[in-house]
């Protein structure tokens, strides 16, 4: 389970930093929040 949690916190960081570089700041910013509480690193919103 903390692998697939990884590999969507991965995707959602990945995918803030590319909505920054197309001016979309507050969604990209949004993402990257989301993927740091979501990944296995930070507060897990599953356990």
């Amino acid at each position: 389970m903390a692998f697939v949690l990884w590999i969507i916190a991965a995707i959602l960081v990945i995918s803030g930093i590319f909505a920054i570089f197309r001016k979309q700041l507050l969604w990209g910013i949004v993402l990257i929040v989301v993927g740091c509480l979501v990944g296995p690193g930070g507060v897990s919103l599953f356990t």
